[in-house]
């Protein structure tokens, strides 16, 4: 294996990695923000306010789109091992 070959393989492990993650940290962000705004509103210094529905909308946004975060993987893996079987 040369470099060519494993910055291209590390190029597609972070883009895969960042693709499967990135709707659970929007969402998480989107919520975190808008309860940070509704805390400065209502002037509610709660430290653990945005805990619950960050936890909620992460769990909802995991079961929806868990089956493609998967299927995203799983293909990367798939991949991934033949590329390794053919050098």
């Amino acid at each position: 294996m040369d470099a060519d070959t494993a910055m291209h393989l590390l190029a597609q492990t972070l883009l895969t990695a960042a693709k499967v993650s990135a709707p659970i940290l929007v969402a998480a962000l989107v919520v975190g923000v808008v309860i940070s705004i509704l805390q400065v509103v209502t002037q509610i210094q709660e430290m653990t306010l945005t805990f619950i529905p960050k936890l909620v909308v992460v769990v909802v946004v995991f079961l929806g789109l868990g089956a493609w975060m998967m299927s995203v993987v799983v293909a990367f893996a798939r991949q991934m091992i033949a590329s390794v079987a053919g050098m």
